[in-house]
This record gives structure tokens, C-alpha cells and sequence, in this order.
């Protein structure tokens, strides 16, 4: 559980720190339901835009932000239903939208989360700490904005195969930017960076997006409800959630893969992850270019309890997917196979991350033999606004796109197959979080009885950091009234 006890000298000076910059800070229960949040603070916002470094940003870490760049108000969840003619299976795929949340991507939902409880409790000090925010992408953006909107000074550790513009704009929002050797699929060297900057900065706090429990609980307590929403407003009489198809990554968004299991009987989840390294499916290593998604070992923080089954994805299937999507003969491609306007302006909200998991959720509707009234969730991460340099790659690569080109990928993507799927028994299970002694016990030196309560006591270990949201939400309310006295 998500440790809650307080330290009230710090946590006094933390309270004065937010009142003389304005800073009030959102609860899980207003970035679930917007309607909770003050008129004042919406008025505010209306002058704002959704990338400014404003602390009243925090109250757009919400999957309900109205799909603007300035001045937006709020909605209902930002989604994408795919048909199908493009997903080539009977089930209804959809996926919710990060790129309308600050930065374009919804990973400052899981940074916040884990900076608020420090900050409520007083365990972490803005004026003398520095957090660390290690990722292979989007997080240690995240945590770089967040840190910003709330005064504390960040370091943002990424590979540095990483696309340009991750850099680029980390650069004018992170106080120190570390690019670690390797790409995607190289998260040992962050964590050995990780454990150096530990030893020689005392400043250093590690916010390690693998092993954090608050990320967990916010994907659990945000973005399972906002799916369940989608569901609410898209189902017809007879409509089922057949379950979630969400990356590997980090594991903190198949919290919401949980919170679909406990809320609809009989829902699945699915975990998608490179074929080129298959760490679930194989016990494997390797490299790929599905930007935003580690691999190479098991995260702390991921369920397998709760895991069905583990989906390979071929990482040349996003790389043709974004073309056949974004350029020009892909368009014409699609709007000849019937492809609506409104669909086709929303087919760059979803990024390489996103393809990788609309392909895991094809696999899992055509494995399960889904029909027309079972509804499959994924979540598009983010949008092409962060991969517009790839396109440039790849053009220079592999030459213009053509129609010949689109012919063949539209051909892949409609007729995917169900290889490298594995139901997973509960022997499967046990053995994949197994895996995690090797990280996380031998290497970083968790608690070995943590490891088995995780298995053993798994309704009290992850029921427990479940619950813990509304005393949360109470710290957060009791900390926001003395700041606003």
C-alpha cells in the first residue's frame, strides 16, 4: 500500500510553498468526473491553453478534456471506435484518446498521481529534492510538466533512441534531460542510472513509473471508469465489455484492465507486447520501435493475477499502420474502402503506441471469436503531433508512400492473424510474476515478502492499495483548505 504517513513539518511548508504560487491540487475523484471541479477554476481555464505551464493544468489530467488546444472546458471521455472494415473482426474496438490531456498523452495521469501523495504528506521537499522521472517516452514527459506546474525541479531519463521531438521539448521543460544508450526496450539502463543517481545526488528522488503504486491506482480509479463511460454511452441492449487490450510498459494502465474485470463478470485482459521482444510470451529479450513500451523484465506494479493473456505484436505493423493512416495515399485508400470524414480526422490522434495496441485488440477480438455485441477497450497513448520526424524516416528509408504500398498495408491490417497469442493458465501466471525476483528482489532490492503477498494475498495487497483513493482524496481536500485559508 501507497505509505500515507505524515510528516507535518514538511508537509506545512509544502502548503505554504502552493500558497504562494497558487497551486491547488485535483483528486482522483474530480480527474474521474470533472463536474466535481470548481466553476472558478473552469472559468480560469478557458483563458489557458492545454500545453501552458499553468498549475491550473492539473485539473486537465482528466480524459475528459473538450479536444481543443486552448480554452477547452470539458466533455465526455475523448474516444475512437474503429469499424469493421479497417479492424477486420465482428467486435466493437475502441480505444480512448490521450491526445487531448496536457503534453498529448495521458501519462501525466500516472505522474501526478505519484507526486501527490509525497507532496500531501510532506515526504518530499520542492526546495531541496529534485524529482526523477525515468521512462522509455511519455511518463518522463509527464513527470517533467507535472513537477513544473507544481515548482519542483525534475530530471527526465529517457533512451536515447527516443523520437526528436521527445527531446526537444523535454529540453524546455526539465531542468536535466539524461539519454541512457539503447532504445525502447533498454529499461535495465535506465534503472542502472537510476540506482547511480541515488548514490551520488542526495537531491534525487526516483519516481520509477515500474514500481510505483500510485500509478497503478490512478489507471485503476481514472481511466477504468472512463471506459466503463464509453461503454454507458455506446452500448446498444445485449452489448458486453469482453474485456482490454493495454501494453506492457510501465503496467500501470492495466490497472484499468483490473477495474474492467471487477466491474463487468467475465471481462478479459489482455497484454500486448513486441514480438521482437518477448519477455511474457517467451522469457525473451530483443529490440523494436513501438515507441512507449519497456520490456526486458516484468514491472512491480503489474497484476498477472488479473492478466488472461499475453498478444505479440509485430513492431513492422505500426511503421506501416501510421503510413497507411497519415499519408495521403493511405487516405485515399481508406476513404475508398468507405472510411468516414469524422473517423478519418481523428486517425492521427493515435500514435505508434496506439497502433501497437489496436493490433493486440484485433488479435484478442479474432482469438476469443468476439461477435458484434462484444466491446474490446484499448487506449490510443498518444498522437502523431509526437512522431511526425518517423514519417520523415521512414519516407527516407523506404521512398514515398504510393497507392501499391497502401494496397499491402490496408491487406495486413484486415486480415491480421491470431498468432503469438497466449491464453494464459494459472501456471503461466505464477510464472511470469515470478520473474520479477530476478528485477526487482536481486537487483533493486525489494521486499521479498511484498513479491509474495502480490501472489499469495492478492485480493488484500491489490484490494487494499484500491481502496486507499478516498483517503486520498481527503488528504488532498484537507491539504487544498489549508492552502486556500
Amino acid at each position: 500500500m501507497i505509505d500515507l504517513k505524515i510528516d507535518e513539518a514538511q508537509r506545512k511548508k509544502n502548503i505554504q510553498r502552493c500558497k504562494e504560487k497558487g497551486i491547488v491540487l485535483p483528486t482522483y475523484a474530480q480527474m474521474r468526473d470533472p463536474t466535481r471541479i470548481p466553476a472558478s477554476y473552469k472559468q480560469e481555464l478557458s483563458k489557458i491553453g492545454l500545453w501552458d505551464t499553468h498549475s491550473r493544468n492539473l485539473f486537465r489530467v482528466t480524459w475528459h478534456n473538450e479536444p481543443k488546444a486552448q480554452g477547452g472546458g470539458f466533455g465526455g471521455v475523448n474516444y475512437i471506435e474503429l469499424p469493421s472494415s479497417i479492424t477486420g473482426t465482428r467486435a466493437r474496438v475502441i480505444g480512448i484518446a490521450g491526445k487531448w490531456f496536457p503534453t498529448g498523452a495521458h501519462k501525466v495521469g500516472a505522474a501526478l498521481s505519484c507526486l501527490l501523495p509525497e507532496l500531501v504528506t510532506g515526504r518530499f521537499d520542492p526546495t531541496t529534492k529534485k524529482a526523477v522521472w525515468p521512462s522509455t517516452g511519455n511518463y518522463c514527459r509527464g513527470g517533467a510538466y507535472i513537477s513544473r506546474l507544481l515548482s519542483c525541479p525534475s530530471v527526465a531519463i529517457l533512451p536515447a533512441g527516443m523520437s526528436k521531438e521527445r527531446f526537444e521539448w523535454l529540453r524546455t521543460m526539465a531542468e536535466e534531460v539524461i539519454a541512457t544508450p539503447g532504445c525502447e526496450s533498454n529499461v535495465k539502463e535506465i534503472f542502472d542510472k537510476c540506482v547511480e543517481l541515488e548514490r551520488t545526488r542526495p537531491e534525487a528522488v526516483i519516481f520509477n513509473q515500474f514500481d510505483q503504486l500510485p500509478n497503478h491506482l490512478w489507471h485503476y480509479a481514472v481511466t477504468g471508469p472512463a471506459m466503463e463511460e464509453v461503454f454507458k454511452a455506446i452500448a446498444r441492449p445485449g452489448d458486453r465489455v469482453a474485456g482490454a487490450v493495454l501494453s506492457s510498459g510501465s503496467a500501470g494502465t492495466l490497472g484499468a484492465g483490473s477495474y474492467l474485470r471487477d466491474t463487468f463478470p467475465g471481462a478479459k485482459v489482455g497484454v500486448a507486447e513486441a514480438l521482437q521482444c518477448p519477455t511474457i510470451l517467451e522469457n525473451g529479450f530483443g529490440d523494436h520501435r513501438i515507441e512507449g513500451i519497456g520490456d526486458k523484465h516484468i514491472p512491480w506494479i503489474h497484476n498477472l493475477r488479473d492478466t488472461d493473456a499475453a498478444i505479440g505484436v509485430d513492431d513492422e505493423l505500426p511503421m506501416r499502420i501510421i503510413r497507411l493512416f497519415n499519408e495521403g495515399a493511405g487516405r485515399r485508400l481508406l476513404q475508398e474502402n468507405g472510411v468516414s470524414a469524422e473517423l478519418m480526422a481523428k486517425l492521427d490522434w493515435i500514435g505508434i503506441s496506439g497502433v501497437g495496441n489496436l493490433v493486440g485488440a484485433i488479435k484478442m477480438a479474432k482469438y476469443y471469436e468476439l461477435t458484434e455485441q462484444d466491446v474490446v477497450f484499448t487506449v490510443f497513448t498518444d498522437s502523431m503531433e509526437l512522431y511526425g520526424s518517423r514519417l520523415t524516416e521512414l519516407t527516407a528509408e523506404r521512398g514515398a508512400y504510393d497507392q501499391r504500398q497502401a494496397d499491402r498495408d490496408w491487406e495486413r491490417l484486415t486480415s491480421l492473424s491470431v498468432d503469438h497469442v497466449l491464453e494464459l493458465s494459472q501456471t503461466d501466471k505464477r510464472r511470469v510474476h515470478n520473474l520479477k525476483y530476478f528485477t526487482w528482489i536481486e537487483q533493486l532490492g525489494k521486499d521479498l515478502g511484498e513479491l509474495r503477498a502480490q501472489w499469495d494475498d492478492y485480493r488484500a495487497y491489490w484490494g487494499g492499495l484500491r481502496s486507499q483513493v478516498g483517503a486520498l482524496d481527503k488528504m488532498i481536500e484537507e491539504f487544498n483548505a489549508e492552502v486556500l485559508k
